[in-house]
């Protein structure tokens, strides 16, 4: 077992050639060299270019940033004070609503449900160890769901019960994206109408994480919250998950978040320095790209086995479309979950349209506490398992994704496998830095810019334009 993230497209070697590969692999070099040359030009101090505007490189060097600082100011560096107000919410409240849309949420919620019990909200406090439930918001405009929530929060009826108690992480750079600030300021009412609007208590139980201008930041300094933390410039939403906006839900969870930095750094480190063939950013960025440009494969899906890495899909998702889907290029990403949507998706994977690369992201299997399918007695084995029983799940799971990849082998429907040791913050961290890093560095193979979203923004104006004048 490699201690590292490891790639292999080995069985989509049929689809590759060699000649046509190697120049693939001298372009991804020479973008690698442009992105860690954007890092040095966003640092410069001088104009950056109109074609390299916006540059939010600020994300690659930051986890390494971020742990200096811890080593050298200790409580007093940004992450001792996210830690130590992460610490003193949790023991305010028995549930964190974190309202924020797209990597204002996305990153938070693929830590949590990568890292936390799969049943977190439904144990009891004691079982969670204090640490607070979770839920999410300001993530659509859903009236269901907003006044679900409301009438969930409101069944306690005495502030002082600290199963009734809950608090708000509001994170959204600008303070400007509707959906966002729509909900703040309903759940914000709530609150202060449960606690009192002007008390301390409910200003304590208010942590806005947001640029250093802006609305948002504005109304926090009128406010007084006494905790706010920064997004900082150069850093760009979807790729803030190493940023207060994903560092500190993380924090409040009890996750470890210097591993999580620990890990992105490594990735980046390894990235900066390593050969093609010991380099997963790379390899991955390679493959992906060739298969895409030569065989016409612009559909990646990112097939996860087992529950627990479905949300890392959807940030991926999110991440992949926004950076690279401009001047009618890029990929389409999807997530599945095995073996749940080979019941869905599957048949259409084996035998629909060849444009699907597969890539298989899974945790080296550990049967440590695994369970296992039970013996009954003869009589009762009307399903047939007992020729099953002693096996375990993570071999039912390993036994069906070889299963799988040999089916799409036998038809030569291209997969690849990116694996992780282990599941836990530091590969989780490692994992995230190198897709965002594999992103950014195809985004420069691509000729585009990966960085911003005008698509987005488009939407946007158009939504305030149609409701200011309605």
């Amino acid at each position: 077992m490699s201690d590292h993230i490891r790639y292999s497209a080995a069985a989509a070697e049929s689809l590759i050639q060699a000649v046509d590969f190697d120049k693939v692999q001298t372009a991804v070099l020479a973008a690698r060299n442009e992105v860690i040359a954007d890092v040095g030009l966003l640092h410069a101090g001088c104009d950056i270019p109109a074609e390299k505007q916006p540059l939010d490189a600020g994300f690659i060097e930051l986890p390494k940033h971020l742990l200096a600082e811890w080593d050298e100011s200790g409580d007093d560096s940004l992450l001792g004070r996210i830690e130590t107000a992460a610490a003193q919410f949790a023991g305010q409240v028995d549930r964190m609503l974190v309202l924020g849309i797209g990597g204002s949420y996305m990153g938070a919620r693929a830590l949590f449900e990568a890292l936390c019990h799969p049943y977190h909200n439904e144990m009891s406090r004691e079982k969670r160890n204090g640490i607070p439930k979770l839920s999410f918001e300001g993530n659509n405009v859903d009236t269901a769901a907003v006044s679900g929530l409301l009438e969930l929060l409101a069944a306690g009826t005495d502030p002082a019960e600290i199963a009734d108690r809950w608090g708000i992480v509001v994170i959204s750079k600008s303070g400007g994206t509707l959906e966002t600030a729509v909900a703040f300021r309903v759940f914000r009412q709530a609150l202060e109408e449960f606690y009192g609007s002007d008390s301390a208590e409910a200003l304590s139980l208010v942590i806005p994480v947001t640029g250093e201008t802006g609305k948002l930041r504005n109304f926090s300094n009128l406010r007084g919250y006494p905790a706010t933390f920064p997004i900082p410039d150069g850093v760009g939403g979807r790729f803030s998950v190493f940023t207060a906006v994903g560092l500190l839900p993380a924090a409040v969870l009890g996750i470890d978040i210097k591993q999580l930095l620990q890990g992105a750094a490594d990735a980046t480190e390894r990235f900066h320095t390593a050969d093609y063939d010991d380099n997963p950013t790379l390899q991955y960025t390679a493959v992906s790209h060739y298969l895409e440009t030569e065989h016409g494969l612009n559909i990646r899906v990112l097939s996860t086995w087992g529950k627990r890495l479905e949300a890392v899909g959807l940030w991926y998702d999110q991440l992949l479309a926004e950076s690279l889907g401009k001047a009618e290029k890029g990929a389409t990403p999807i997530t599945g979950v095995n073996t749940r949507d080979l019941h869905s998706r599957g048949q259409q994977h084996q035998e629909g349209t060849l444009d699907k690369l597969i890539t298989n992201l899974y945790v080296e299997p550990d049967a440590n506490g695994a369970v296992t399918v039970p013996a009954v007695p003869d009589a009762l084995n009307q399903d047939e398992l007992n020729k099953y029983s002693g096996k375990n799940l993570p071999e039912i799971l390993q036994a069906a994704m070889q299963g799988t990849n040999q089916a799409y082998a036998d038809v030569n429907r291209p997969t690849a496998d990116l694996v992780l040791p282990k599941l836990d913050a530091y590969n989780i961290g490692a994992l995230l830095q190198m897709l965002m890093l594999a992103t950014v560095t195809e985004g420069r193979l691509m000729g585009i810019n990966p960085y911003g979203q005008p698509g987005v923004e488009d939407y946007k104006r158009n939504m305030n334009a149609i409701l200011s004048r309605s």
